[in-house]
């Protein structure tokens, strides 16, 4: 199963529409079963937009003061024998798995965030850490493209990666590209 991961899109005011981004993030997005945004959309437009293309599910931002159904504070989710946590604010460094884990109702093997707007691919303690930074303002940069993650994930085996998705004129995409493959039991590939 093929997972878009996004987060922090904090829909700004220059952009009416998603489509406006360009045609790269409705490409990727175009190649996914399932979408999980990490939360920071600040308008349903986004979640409206992402729905064309896969199911959406949203973990509740800080600036999220909207209800949908596609949202909730926490989300868990079990895909091919793994179990997924999403949650927008994660205060993950220095912090054991333990600790981190104590953000969901259960257990889980990946761990989905957003808020920092820098992007994140860690292997830690068996537990997978994924936060694709923003789409719109990576690394706290001005308004730009950013990234976004993607997640492949089969009975046994997951591909992660964060990919910098297109290139604003004059505005340097800055998200680095990462990669991690990981079999249990046999540590990163």
């Amino acid at each position: 199963m093929r997972i878009g991961l996004v987060t922090d899109t904090h829909l700004p005011a220059l952009i009416r529409t998603p489509d406006a981004m360009g045609p790269e993030p409705a490409t990727f997005f175009s190649s996914v079963d399932l979408i999980l945004h990490g939360g920071d959309l600040t308008s349903p437009i986004i979640l409206d937009w992402l729905e064309q293309f896969a199911p959406v599910l949203c973990s509740t931002g800080n600036n999220d003061p909207l209800t949908d159904s596609r949202m909730q504070e926490v989300q868990m989710l079990d895909i091919e024998g793994w179990r997924i946590g999403m949650v927008h604010i994660l205060d993950r460094e220095f912090r054991p798995i333990d600790e981190l884990q104590e953000a969901f109702p259960a257990p889980v093997d990946i761990i989905v965030s957003g808020h920092t707007h820098l992007e994140q691919l860690e292997l830690r303690e068996g537990v997978v850490l994924v936060n694709s930074g923003s789409l719109t303002y990576p690394q706290h940069k001005e308004l730009r493209l950013g990234g976004v993650g993607l997640l492949e994930l089969g009975p046994g085996n997951l591909h992660a990666e964060i990919i910098p998705i297109g290139e604003t004129p004059g505005k340097p995409n800055p998200v680095k590209a990462m990669t991690l493959d990981y079999i249990p039991g046999d540590g990163p590939a």
